[in-house]
């Protein structure tokens, strides 16, 4: 039995993310990102599930800079969670009677309509998570009349529902991440993603297409490109790619090696399958095959077999 550390506390959308992704595994909540990451880099867990992205929100920028920054990790698997958000209180409370809301930034944001429209006036308060927020509302005493949480949260918690799906909209979708320490990588699967950092060797006119063209050359389809300041000063930036493939298909890791030959540094984050299942496009004259049969050719050629 794995044991797993999330963004807890309990009832967060992080541990139904890792319930789902593996019902067995022993659950450890830690207080942030960084402290769940860490406790798979110590040992002190197998492997940590953490959120990357928000469909509506964009990156989750601690994970990112978790990612280029600390002991090497690499992602084994990946879900989309539809984020649902309710309107938690205390057993026998009514929503005319909420004055004060306690929830995570994230959440006001997904749920500013409903918020306008149903407490126009209410204050609404930042919380570390939402099931930190639901777990302040179920206290004795709590200084807040509800929460916006997880379903789940209300469960843990002993809350009630007051309002169910009050995003802004119910389309909404969290990316979520397993990750471990260094291991043999899943096998391809024809619908997979690979993730990388990627740090300048140096700022030039032309650096960002550079690496650009290493994927576009080799018919790299990318998901997501996300930049990062390095901290070194204003202008600073380092780059995150997700695109379609496994390093194991040779136009992926051409890709790669190519990048490493321009860049100052390329940290591999891993190839794992996509949890949308879409099956990777192959360009022509970008198959294994194809890539296979340019190296005899080019043996040829070099022999003299012109």
């Amino acid at each position: 039995m794995p044991r797993l550390a999330y963004l807890g506390p309990e009832g967060t959308f992080t541990e139904e993310a890792l319930r789902l992704l593996d019902p067995t595994a022993e659950r450890l909540p830690c207080a942030n990102v960084s402290a769940a990451l860490n406790a798979a880099r110590a040992g002190d867990a197998d492997g940590a599930v953490v959120p990357l992205e928000n469909s509506i929100e964009g990156a989750i920028t601690t994970t990112l800079d978790e990612f280029a920054w600390g002991e090497p990790l690499l992602i084994t698997a990946e879900l989309l969670l539809p984020v649902q958000f309710s309107l938690l209180a205390r057993p026998d409370t009514e929503i005319v009677h909420v004055k004060r809301v306690y929830t995570h930034p994230a959440a006001i944001t997904q749920c500013r309509a409903f918020i306008s429209r149903e407490l126009p006036d209410a204050v609404v308060v930042a919380a570390p998570s939402t099931a930190a927020a639901a777990q302040e509302v179920s206290l004795p005493g709590s200084p807040y009349d509800a929460a916006i949480a997880a379903r789940i949260a209300g469960e843990h918690y002993g809350l009630v529902e007051l309002a169910a799906d009050i995003g802004d909209r119910s389309d909404t979708v969290t990316r979520f991440v397993r990750v471990g320490p260094p291991q043999p990588l899943p096998e391809p699967t024809g619908s997979d993603r690979t993730t990388l950092v990627v740090f300048l060797a140096d700022d030039h006119p032309g650096a960002l297409l550079e690496m650009l063209t290493e994927f576009s050359v080799r018919g790299v389809n990318l998901t997501r490109i996300e930049s990062r300041p390095t901290g070194d000063g204003i202008g600073r930036y380092f780059f995150h790619f997700d695109f379609e493939g496994h390093i194991t298909d040779a136009r992926v890791g051409e890709a790669i090696a190519g990048l490493h030959r321009v860049c100052g540094e390329v940290r591999f984050l891993g190839s794992y399958p996509r949890a949308d299942g879409v099956t990777t496009r192959i360009r022509r004259g970008t198959s294994d095959d194809a890539f296979g049969e340019a190296a005899e050719w080019l043996a040829r050629v070099r022999a003299g077999q012109v």
